[in-house]
């Protein structure tokens, strides 16, 4: 029983001290986003390509939708022109989802 209640609050303290981060963050996806160059085909408030904005659509599509076009855009639509990035590190790809939830 000590030893279930050690590991117990052990994780919790871990937890919550941000050793472990469970998390998304939408700042870090945002930095995704930049680095990745997205803006060279999508846009947000008017930065970038506008030929395909972005704004609004955390309102219109879920999280597992906006995965799977970053992953693969051709199951979505198979007429998909944009880049599937199905080697994102998957802590890139959470963060950047959770980002594009945020364009409301």
């Amino acid at each position: 029983m000590k030893t279930v209640l050690f590991l117990l609050i052990s994780a919790s303290m871990i937890l919550s001290g941000g050793l472990i981060s469970l998390a998304a963050d939408a700042a870090h996806g945002k930095q995704v986003y930049a680095a990745q160059n997205c803006k060279l085909c999508h846009s947000i408030a008017k930065v970038g390509n506008p030929k395909h904005p972005l704004d609004g659509v955390g309102a219109k599509l879920n999280p597992d939708q906006v995965k799977k076009w970053i992953v693969s855009p051709k199951e979505m639509d198979p007429k998909a022109t944009m880049k599937a990035y199905p080697n994102l590190p998957s802590k890139d790809l959470e963060d950047l989802v959770e980002y594009m939830m945020t364009l409301k």
